[in-house]
């Protein structure tokens, strides 16, 4: 059986310019037969628009946290229900911190709270960023609160630097969710 044949995958969007990237993945997955749903940032949207998404989906963009589209009882709640795998890509330094801290300042933070999926965050970042305590530090407790990270590449960046911050590429991304759900027992996954 394909690994991704009806899965419900949710994906969070931030505002960085890897988010290019998380459009040609949502295209994948969903050619691998998973249904996709997109949440994004506002920030998220300077770089990516929502019809990309809604296109590679058929279905609608998630972006505001009071203003429901599909679920009366709140967004938050509706795509969390449904959801066996929730992805953060690209996350930036500004939504691990508000993840690692519990912060719920809009949706793609909210959700983060309120699955009960797990969670897998692809971070993309500066260099300069991506080095800082800081920054580690929030990672670091993510990762003690069972969050799975896809950790991000050395390589050319949008701000002209090389070094570590690239977000993973797409087919990574697509294997290591794919491992995921072939390890699951009698249908449970393996969290």
């Amino acid at each position: 059986m394909n690994a991704f044949q009806n899965r419900e995958i949710l994906i969070g969007v931030t505002g960085g310019i890897a988010a290019y990237k998380t459009a040609d993945l949502t295209s994948k997955l969903v050619q691998a037969g998973a249904s996709v749903t997109v949440a994004m940032t506002e920030a998220a949207k300077k770089f990516v628009g929502p019809t990309t998404f809604e296109a590679l989906t058929n279905r609608p963009v998630y972006e505001n946290l009071f203003e429901p589209v599909e679920h009366p009882q709140g967004e938050h709640i509706g795509l969390a229900r449904r959801a066996d795998l929730y992805l953060i890509a690209p996350a930036t330094a500004d939504f691990l911190a508000k993840a690692a801290h519990g912060h719920a300042s809009d949706l793609v933070s909210t959700l983060v709270l309120t699955v009960t999926c797990p969670v897998f965050i692809a971070p993309a970042m500066n260099t300069g960023m991506w080095n800082k305590p800081s920054v580690q530090r929030n990672l670091r407790q993510l990762k003690e609160d069972g969050v799975n990270f896809i950790e991000p590449g050395s390589g050319w960046l949008s701000c002209g630097q090389v070094g570590a911050g690239r977000m993973a590429e797409p087919a990574e991304i697509l294997e290591q969710l794919r491992r995921h759900f072939e390890s699951s027992v009698d249908g449970e996954l393996v969290v």
